[in-house]
């Protein structure tokens, strides 16, 4: 499996904005298809971006288009979401995770960061 480590959460105000990184090591980062969750407590974990393996392709979900953006870098080994206009809703653990680009699910997870937005 692929290890992952985020970073690059914290406080923030409305409206701000923050920048999400997940470096991974363990395998060849190119392999893998990346994706970025959230889980709000008391709430079922959501899916929010999805960047295919060569970067060329990607998902968002409703709740977040237009104000997230998923990229990746593979020669640092890195996927970032750049997360603007932040209301208090998005406040959340943010996971990222790895799919190897062949299969369905997502198997390799990070530990999450923490996403705080105040009003």
């Amino acid at each position: 499996q692929v290890q992952l480590v985020e970073s690059g959460g914290g406080l923030v105000q409305t409206g701000g904005s923050l920048r999400l990184s997940c470096t991974a090591s363990g395998r060849t980062f190119s392999n893998y298809d990346m994706g970025w969750f959230r889980q709000a407590p008391g709430k079922e974990r959501e899916i929010l971006a999805v960047i295919y393996w060569s970067g060329a392709t990607t998902y968002y979900a409703d709740s977040v288009k237009g104000r997230f953006t998923i990229s990746r870098d593979n020669a640092k080994n890195t996927v970032y979401l750049q997360m603007n206009s932040l209301k208090p809703e998005d406040t959340a653990v943010y996971y990222c995770a790895a799919r190897v680009k062949s299969l369905r699910n997502f198997g390799s997870w990070g530990q999450g960061t923490q996403v705080t937005v105040s009003s």
